[in-house]
C-alpha cells in the first residue's frame, strides 16, 4: 500500500472515529426499510435468512449507480472483471468464477426473465428500482448456473400519473451520456406505460503507444426498453416489456508482460505494464433484443405467475492476437515463434510481409424461457412455491486467425490470409421442476425445505466437417434452512443449500472435447441484526462450501480456442458482513467484509495433468492453491453526509472506499496481483426538479490488472495483462417532471 493511499484511507476511516457514542444513540434517524422480492415474496431485507445485499433505488442515485459494475464493486465478495471484447466480463461469486463462452456461476435475472449468457451481464443500469444480490448457491430457486449466487434486478414500473426525467452528463475523455424516462397511464388505472433509453459514447482514456490512438473508446452503446403494465381484471395483472440494445467499441486490448525476462514482475515488485502496443485497434459490434410476458393471476391458494422470454443476442469483434508490433518487438512480434511452428507443421504457410496475427469471432445467440410458478399467500402458516421452468438456446460461433500484413482489421475477411476457421453450432434444452415448503414451527422457529431437478440437453455441430456430438447432465437440488427469530429485531439461520452449473463442450478442433458439469454443496451459519432502534443494521454469515469438478479454463492459440476444464476438489470457506448504519441524522454509513479462502485439493484427470505439465505447469505445487480469479479480503464502505441548503434545496457529499486483496490469476499461483485501492467522490445538489452531480472515479488513479493470462497457460513465453480504466470523473444534470 502506497503512502497516499495509507493517508487517505486513515482520513476516511477517521470520520467514524470522530463520532460519539452519544450522538449516534440520540442524534440519528430510523434507517428506512427495505423490501426484497429475491425469494418470489415481498419480504423485508432483514427478514430473509440468507445473506443478501440490496440497493434501493435511493442507493443507485446516491452512489450513483449507471452500470453492473457499480453496483459489484459495493459487494463483499463479489468481483466483476472486464476482458477481452467490449461485452465480456468474468463474474466472481464467493470464489466461484465465470468461464469464457460458458454458462455463468452467477443467475442474472432481470424482472423475472434469467439473462443466460455472460454478455449479458455487463449492462447500462438506468431506470432501476431495485438491485437484490444473494450470496451462495441458489439453486432451488432459480436453477442450474446458480451455483455462486443470483443478482435480481427490478426495473421501475408505468405510473398512474405521468412523470418524467432526463439526464446529461460529460465525462474526461471527451466522453458524453444521456437518459431519458417517461411513464403515465394511456388508460386510467388500467393500461399504463413507460418508455426508458441511455447513451453513451467516448473516446477513451488508454492509450495504445505504438499507433497513438484510443483502445478503449466507444463510438456508441445505446439501449432502449418499454414495459406495459395492464390491469386486465381484480385478479389479473399482465406486464409486457420489450428492450434493444447496440453498442460499437474498442476491444482486446491485451498487454504483453514478459515476466521470463523480469521475474519480480511475479511477486509485484516490478513495474508492471498497462500501454497496449498493437498494431491492429481491436472493435466490438454487438446487438441485444428481448422480449418478456409476465401474467400474475391472484386467486384463493395463492398467486400464480407466468414468465416468457426471448432475446436474441449477437456479437462480433476482429482485433490483434499477439499485441505487439515489429517495431515495439521484432524477435516477437507477430507471434513469429507460433507462425514459424505452425508452417514447420504443414498447417499454414504465411504471406511474405506477414507482421503479426490477428483473430476475430461472431457470436450468435437465440434464447427463449418459460417459467411458470405458484406461490401461496404470505399470511399463511404452511407457505409454498410450486415451478416449473424450459429453456431452449441457439448459439453459433465462428473464430477466425489470420495472417497480419497490413495492420488493417479487415484482412479477416480475405481467405488467403485466414488459417483458423473454426464454426461450430450449439444447441442446448434444459427443463427443471422445483418446490418449496416453509413452516413456522413456533412463533420464533421457521424450517425451509426446498427441491429441485435440472435437467440440460446439449449438442454441438461442426460446421465445417458436419460433425454431431450429444451429451445430457442432470441434477437433484435439495436447500434446508432453520431460521430462529431471537426477538423482533433478530434472527439467526443455518442454512444446506447445493449448486450446479452445466458442462458441455469445447470447440470441436480442441485437445479436451468435453468438460463436466460442476455441483457444490454449502453450508452457512447466519445472524441478522437491526440494533440501536432500528439505526444499525448488522449481518453477519459464514460459510464452507465443498465444490467438486470445479471448472476453470486456458488458451490454446495454435488453435485459437479456450479451453474449458474441470479441477476434481476444491474446498472454499469464508465470511459475509454487510452495515447500513444511520450514524447521525445527516450521516450514514453503509458498506461490508468479505472473506474468501478456496483450496484446490485434487486436480484429477491425468489427460489433464499431462496437457499442463507439458506446458511448464509445476503440478506439484497446484494441491493447497488458491482458485483462479479469486480474491481472498474485499472491503467496501460508503459513508455519505446530507445537507440542506434552503427550504427547497439540499445536498450531499459521498466517499466510496473499496479493497481488493491479493488476486490469484492461475491455479499455479505464480502470478499475484498486489492489493488494490479505489476511492470514489461523488456530490450532487438537489431542488426537487432539478439534481446537478459531480463525481470522481478512482480518485487516486490506481492502475491493474482487470483480467491477467499467464504464459504457461497460453502457451506462450509471455503473460498477457487487461489493463484498468485510469481516473475518470465527470458532471451531471437531472430534469424531473
Amino acid at each position: 500500500m502506497t503512502l497516499r493511499s495509507n493517508q487517505i484511507l486513515y482520513s476516511f476511516l477517521s470520520i467514524n472515529l470522530l463520532i460519539s457514542a452519544n450522538e449516534f444513540a440520540q442524534a440519528a434517524d430510523e434507517l428506512d426499510e427495505i423490501i426484497v422480492t429475491s425469494q418470489y415474496r415481498e419480504q423485508r431485507l432483514q427478514d430473509i435468512p440468507a445473506s443478501v445485499k440490496a440497493f434501493t433505488a435511493g442507493d443507485i442515485t446516491d452512489i450513483g449507480i449507471i452500470s453492473s459494475q457499480d453496483f459489484v464493486d459495493m459487494t463483499p465478495n463479489m468481483a466483476l472483471d472486464d476482458s477481452f471484447t467490449y461485452g465480456n466480463t468474468f463474474v466472481v461469486m464467493r470464489g466461484v468464477t465465470q468461464v469464457n463462452n460458458a454458462d455463468s456461476p452467477v443467475a442474472i435475472v432481470i424482472d423475472g426473465v434469467p439473462q443466460n449468457n455472460q454478455k449479458q451481464f455487463k449492462m447500462d443500469l438506468f431506470d432501476i428500482e431495485r438491485i437484490e444480490v444473494l450470496k451462495g448457491p441458489q439453486g432451488a430457486l432459480y436453477g442450474r448456473n446458480a451455483i455462486g449466487g443470483a443478482v435480481n434486478i427490478v426495473t421501475k414500473q408505468p405510473t398512474n400519473e405521468f412523470e418524467g426525467k432526463f439526464s446529461a452528463g460529460i465525462e474526461n475523455g471527451i466522453g458524453s451520456n444521456f437518459s431519458g424516462v417517461v411513464s403515465g397511464p394511456l388508460v386510467e388505472d388500467k393500461v399504463l406505460f413507460r418508455l426508458a433509453g441511455s447513451y453513451k459514447q467516448t473516446d477513451g482514456l488508454i492509450d495504445n503507444v505504438f499507433l497513438n490512438q484510443k483502445v478503449d473508446f466507444i463510438d456508441h452503446d445505446y439501449s432502449f426498453r418499454g414495459k406495459l403494465a395492464i390491469r386486465a381484471s381484480d385478479n389479473l395483472d399482465i406486464d409486457l416489456r420489450a428492450s434493444y440494445r447496440n453498442y460499437q467499441a474498442g476491444s482486446s486490448y491485451d498487454v504483453p508482460v514478459r515476466h521470463n525476462a523480469n521475474p519480480a514482475i511475479r511477486n509485484g515488485t516490478a513495474n508492471d505494464v498497462f500501454e497496449p502496443n498493437e498494431n491492429i485497434i481491436g472493435l466490438t459490434n454487438g446487438e441485444t433484443t428481448e422480449l418478456t410476458a409476465k401474467f400474475d393471476l391472484e386467486s384463493d391458494i395463492g398467486t400464480l405467475t407466468s414468465i416468457t422470454g426471448f432475446t436474441d443476442l449477437s456479437e462480433y469483434y476482429e482485433a490483434d492476437i499477439d499485441f505487439s508490433n515489429q517495431a515495439f518487438d521484432p524477435t516477437f512480434g507477430g507471434f513469429a515463434g507460433l507462425l514459424g511452428f505452425l508452417q514447420f507443421l504443414g498447417v499454414f504457410t504465411a504471406p511474405a510481409g506477414t507482421i503479426g496475427i490477428g483473430q476475430g469471432q461472431i457470436l450468435d445467440l437465440d434464447l427463449f424461457s418459460q417459467e411458470f410458478r405458484l406461490v401461496s399467500p404470505d399470511e399463511n402458516r404452511l407457505r409454498y412455491i410450486l415451478g416449473a421452468f424450459y429453456i431452449h438456446t441457439n448459439r453459433d460461433l465462428q473464430t477466425r486467425l489470420f495472417a497480419d500484413v497490413n495492420n488493417q482489421r479487415n484482412q479477416i475477411d480475405d481467405p488467403s490470409l485466414v488459417f483458423v476457421n473454426a464454426r461450430e453450432s450449439n444447441s442446448n434444452d434444459a427443463w427443471s421442476m422445483f418446490g418449496q415448503l416453509e413452516y413456522d414451527l413456533t412463533d420464533k422457529f421457521t424450517a425451509q425445505f426446498s427441491l429441485r431437478y435440472d435437467e440440460d440437453k446439449r449438442e454441438q455441430t461442426d460446421l465445417n466437417t458436419s460433425m454431431t456430438r450429444q451429451t445430457k447432465f442432470s441434477s437433484v437440488q435439495p436447500k434446508a434452512t432453520l431460521t430462529y427469530r431471537f426477538n423482533e429485531d433478530s434472527l439467526g439461520y443455518f442454512t444446506y443449500s447445493t449448486g450446479f452449473r452445466s458442462g458441455g463442450f469445447n470447440a470441436p478442433v480442441v485437445t479436451f472435447p468435453l468438460f463436466d458439469d460442476e455441483t457444490l454443496t454449502n453450508y452457512e451459519i447466519g445472524v441478522k441484526t437491526s440494533l440501536i432502534e432500528n439505526r444499525l443494521n448488522l449481518n453477519t454469515a459464514v460459510f464452507y462450501a465443498d465444490s467438486e469438478d470445479f471448472q476453470f479454463f486456458f488458451l490454446d492459440l495454435a488453435t485459437g480456442q479456450q479451453i474449458i476444464q474441470n479441477l476434481e476438489e476444491v474446498n472454499i470457506w469464508g465470511i459475509d458482513i454487510d452495515f447500513r448504519a444511520a450514524l447521525t441524522e445527516n450521516l450514514k454509513l453503509i458498506g461490508g467484509i468479505g472473506y474468501t479462502d478456496t483450496d484446490i485439493k485434487s486436480i484429477g484427470s491425468p489427460a489433464l495433468q499431462a496437457s499442463l505439465a507439458a506446458a511448464g505447469v509445476n503440478l506439484a505445487t497446484v494441491p493447497g492453491n488458491k482458485t483462479p480469479k479469486t480474491t481472498n479480503w474485499t472491503v467496501n464502505a460508503g459513508v455519505q453526509y446530507d445537507f440542506a441548503l434552503s427550504e427547497n434545496a439540499d445536498g450531499f457529499v459521498r466517499l466510496d472506499y473499496e479493497y481488493r486483496g491479493e488476486k490469484y490469476w492461475q491455479i499455479d499461483n505464480l502470478d499475484v496481483q498486489d492489493p488494490v485501492h479505489l476511492i470514489n467522490l461523488r456530490g450532487a445538489i438537489n431542488t426537487g426538479n432539478w439534481l446537478l452531480a459531480a463525481y470522481v472515479k478512482n480518485l487516486t488513479d490506481e492502475r491493474y490488472y482487470t483480467d491477467f493470462n499467464p504464459g504457461e497457460f497460453l502457451g506462450l513465453a509471455i503473460d498477457l495483462g487487461y489493463p484498468s480504466r485510469p481516473r475518470v470523473f465527470g458532471a451531471e444534470a437531472t430534469y424531473r417532471f
